[in-house]
């Protein structure tokens, strides 16, 4: 019993430094699905981001203030609450149209803003060295973020892929990153 005790504890206060160490945000921008979106924001939870944007046409639950019509907004509430089981009302979340004003936002408070999108330009996940504060921006399902939304970005990191599909699930590939963001990077 006291070893399952002290494994808690470890992770505990693991997840405590990670969080003292680093301040990590995510922006999900122009994602469609909602069952995608309670899943990034369970993961997010899950792995102790500090805040989690949704921005563009990003479905968001209800929130203080929703200006959206009632039913709407509990419709797309209980679209996500199916795949985030309560990480929405545990995670803070915010709701923004313009994922620019987000960006220059982060920047001014000194956040990296780092793209999770495959381009000719990016760096490899593996080989990314996590600053204190980084922001990790992913988007569309299908098409992958805008190139606007990618020059607005620091930089661009990709997920090496070594199966034959072309690319990862948004909330795989995000939590893939957030990974490395809070254990593997140095």
């Amino acid at each position: 019993m006291l070893h399952i005790i002290h494994e808690r504890f470890a992770w505990a206060v693991s997840r405590f430094i990670v969080r003292l160490v680093r301040s990590i945000v995510v922006i999900a921008h122009n994602i469609r699905s909602s069952h995608n979106v309670g899943s990034l924001l369970r993961t997010a939870e899950g792995l102790g981001v500090n805040k989690i944007y949704l921005t563009g046409y990003t479905p968001y639950p209800l929130g203080p203030n929703d200006k959206r019509l009632p039913h709407f907004a509990a419709r797309t509430t209980r679209q996500i609450h199916k795949t985030a089981l309560g990480a929405e009302e545990s995670i803070h979340w915010e709701q923004a149209s313009n994922v620019f004003k987000v960006i220059s936002a982060l920047k001014r408070a000194g956040y990296a803003v780092a793209a999770l999108e495959q381009a000719p330009n990016s760096q490899k996940l593996p080989d990314f060295a996590v600053p204190e504060k980084v922001a990790l921006i992913v988007g569309r399902e299908v098409e992958g973020l805008e190139p606007e939304v990618l020059r607005a970005a620091d930089l661009t990191l990709e997920i090496p892929m070594r199966g034959n599909k072309e690319s990862f699930n948004v909330t795989q590939a995000a939590a893939m990153a957030l990974y490395h963001f809070c254990y593997l990077a140095k």
